[in-house]
Order: structure tokens, then sequence, then C-alpha cells
């Protein structure tokens, strides 16, 4: 008899759970969608400040901006985390142009990548080999490219249902084709802009030459996706054709700079910590509305929708705004490098760098039987239309946190319209909807709600 009254306790007492969550869940998207500030605080980022690239001016404006949103709040603690960041800055506009035969000239939209070095002052022209991928220069050789701008055309695989896939497939020719081709005697390289829509827009990003000497290093810039459709056309048609590009960008010494952090105490667990974060800077094109402002102020709504609805969490949850992430990854470095002097103990993480659309779920860094505990809560979503909860990354600031008990995870909104934006001059204010960025905030704080109330699966 004691143990069907046990039974029967245990059967109740998890009915009575999920009744509040459900509740409380409610209570989370009822305040995000009526009370909430992020699309408040998105526009002034994108519309009063702008384009955040690190180091910059409007960098800092967005770190004194947002801390004084965070003190607003009236949470327990907030503060700036010093750290150093690259500071490379664009210069004029950039100019390029394709040469079909003496005289015969078509502009073409370029921007240069983040990192590179300038052309010389007159710019560089130069005959032009298109290639699919960093594995052609090989076959190509210096007797074929010496000398010679390096195209890289190849595009973002459009049968990827996740366009992050298709980015990933491709994003080595950005970040490295520079760096290759230089040692194949190439004086320039142009690389396919990364969206999959075909337009007039050049998307940025960052690149590297990892050891190569300054003096041997040549520039780097991407081309928008219908230019390179047409250059591409006008090598199949004359392969002798020349391209002539200009560009003005300089890489500067180290300046100081800041993540920027708030903190509710946790009531029970406060040693425990839970954190929530996107990254502050952006690309200078456009706005960084959705890469990453929005990313930024729906973690800073995690904080607000909680207080709003009277919620004391019993672990210490911490927002953190990081710096950096665009062309260093400086600030998810620190934060994580301070935590383990301090001997933190960061239970879960959270990251929103996806875009600020329509939530679809989560994807989770974690232990099997972390992830068959999150999967349990999966019901309480579906209401709200989430239904990914699937294992695979999480974010890159988050990243530098992992160990083998930290659970961490990654907001996955609808991913077919960030590459139309992703780095490019049409990230900007309008194109976030104010609903969708609502309800991404809404589903950040759900899970942060669920991790807080029950916990990490403690595993031996």
């Amino acid at each position: 008899m004691n143990k069907l009254i046990w039974i029967l306790f245990l059967i109740s007492t998890s009915i009575f759970s999920q009744k509040t969550d459900e509740a409380q869940l409610r209570a989370i998207y009822d305040a995000a969608l009526t009370q909430g500030k992020a699309h408040d605080w998105l526009s002034h980022l994108s519309n009063q400040i702008g384009g955040r690239l690190s180091g910059s001016v409007q960098a800092q404006q967005a770190v004194d901006y947002t801390k004084k949103q965070l003190e607003e709040l009236g949470l327990d603690k907030v503060w700036l985390q010093p750290v150093m960041v690259p500071k490379w800055t664009r210069g004029l506009p950039e100019f390029a142009y394709l040469e079909t035969s003496p005289g015969v000239t078509i502009n073409m939209p370029i921007t240069a990548l983040g990192g590179s070095v300038s052309t010389p002052f007159r710019g560089i022209k130069a005959n032009i080999v298109e290639v699919k991928g960093i594995d052609e220069l090989a076959i190509l050789g210096k007797q074929r490219l010496e000398g010679k701008i390096v195209f890289f055309n190849r595009p973002m695989d459009a049968t990827k249902i996740s366009t992050f896939d298709g980015y990933s497939g491709c994003v080595d020719q950005r970040y490295s084709g520079a760096a290759e081709a230089a040692q194949y005697g190439a004086i320039g390289v142009i690389v396919r802009s990364l969206s999959l829509r075909i337009d007039d827009l050049p998307h940025t990003g960052a690149m590297s030459y990892g050891d190569i000497a300054v003096e041997n290093r040549i520039p780097a810039a991407a081309l928008s996706t219908r230019a390179s459709d047409l250059l591409s056309a006008s090598i199949s048609l004359n392969p002798d054709v020349n391209f002539y590009f200009k560009q003005n960008c300089q890489q500067l010494e180290d300046v100081p700079s800041f993540n920027v952090i708030g903190e509710i105490k946790g009531s029970t667990y406060p040693d425990e910590i839970i954190v929530v974060g996107g990254h502050l800077d952006s690309w200078d094109l456009g706005d960084g509305s959705h890469d990453d402002g929005a990313g930024c102020v729906q973690s800073m709504e995690v904080l607000h929708i909680l207080k709003k609805i009277g919620y004391k969490p019993k672990r210490t949850l911490r927002v953190v705004l990081f710096m950096n992430e665009e062309n260093g990854l400086r600030g998810g470095n620190k934060y994580a490098e301070v935590a383990k002097s301090k001997n933190e103990n960061h239970v879960f993480a959270l990251e929103s760098d996806a875009g600020g659309f329509t939530p679809r779920g989560f994807t989770f860094d974690c232990s099997d039987a972390n992830f068959d505990q999150i999967q349990s809560w999966k019901p309480l979503f579906e209401p709200y239309l989430i239904h990914m909860f699937v294992k695979g990354g999480s974010g890159a600031d988050i990243g530098p946190l992992k160990n083998d008990k930290i659970v961490m995870a990654g907001l996955r909104p609808d991913s077919q319209r960030y590459f139309d934006h992703h780095h490019a001059a049409n990230d900007t204010f309008e194109h976030v909807n104010k609903r969708e960025l609502e309800l991404g905030a809404a589903t950040m704080t759900s899970l942060i709600y669920l991790m807080d109330t029950y916990g990490s699966v403690k595993e031996n």
C-alpha cells in the first residue's frame, strides 16, 4: 500500500511540475510579445550607432549603450570585462572593373575581406584565373598562377536545406584562399560572396594569412554573386580578360575594448552559472542587425523577461555581450580565460548568433544523458512551433567554455534568409521582423528557465 501511495505521489508531482512549466512558458511568451524591449534596443544599436567593427568608435558606443540598458534592468551586477581586440579599417570604398578588351570595362561590386591588406596605391590589374576551390591551385601550379588574380567561384550548395551547411562547404576559400594562392605567386584574390541570392551586394567576412610574412600577403576581396556569374561567363568566352581592383584597408595595432556582462545572483546554487549571449561587434557594411545585434538584444531580453514575470532563479544567470567574434574571437576567449582563472562553475551556456528570424529550435553540445533530459522538455515547446532539438554545435563565443561537464546550446532560427544578409550592406534593421525577434527571445528564456529549474544531469 505504501508503495502504491509513493507511485501516486510521484505521478501527481510530475503532473503538477508539467502544469507549472506550461504556465511559466506561457507567461514567458506573453511577456516577450507584449512587454519586450528587444526591438527597441536593436533599433538603437542599428539606427543610432550602426555597424560595430571591432575596435571602432561605434563598437565602444555599443558597449556604453548596452551597459546602461542592463543597469536600468536592475540586475544584481553589471560590469565591463577588458579585452584587447584587433583594429582593421576599410578606408575609402573599394573599386573594381572587368576589362573584356582594351578600353572596354564593366564595373564590378566588391568589398575587401576583413583582415586583408590593401592593394598598391594604383590598384592591381591582371589576367584572372577561375577556380572552384583551394584544391585546384595545386593542379594549376605556379606556372599558371604566378602574376595572376585568382577567382574562387565555388557557390554555396543550394541543395542543403540548412543554409549553414552550404556556407560551411565553401567558407574555406574566403578564409584561406589568399594565403594559399600567395604560395603560387598570385598577386590578388577575388572570392564569390557566400550567399544563395543572386544580387549585386558583396559580402565581406574574416580571412587569414596564416604565418605568411606581411610583405608577402596579397589583397583579397569578395565579389557579388551576380558579378561572379558574369565574370565566370566572361572568362569562359575569353580566358585572357583582365580584372582590376583597388582597396585601401589597413590593419592597425590592437586596441582596448570590453565584453559587457550583467548578472542575477542565484538564490539556491549561486556558484552554478548559466550564461546566455551574443556578439556585440559586427561588420561595417550594414548595421549588424541580424549578425549579431539580434542575438545581443535577445540575450538581454532573457533577464528582462524573467524579472518581468517575477521569476527568482536558483542558479546565477549571466548575460554576456562578447566583443570581436567576427575577426578574432577575443571576447569569447577572454571570458573563458577569466572564468577559468576564477574557477567558476559554468553549467549551461546558450548563444544566439544565427539571425533574428523565426525560431525553430536548438542545437546542443552535451552528453547523451543531458540530451535525454532536454528532449523530455520538447513537448513544452511544441505549442510554440519549436520542434528542432538536435545534437550538434553551439556557438563560437561560448565555445572556449567547453569541457566534459557543461551543457552548451545554440538557438536555431529558420536559416533560409540569413545568408541573403550575412556580412552585407543589407544586414539592416528593416529586415528584422519584430515578432520573430521576440519569439526567439521567448524561446531562449524558456530553455534558460528549464535549465535553471532542473539543472543539468550530474554524471560520474
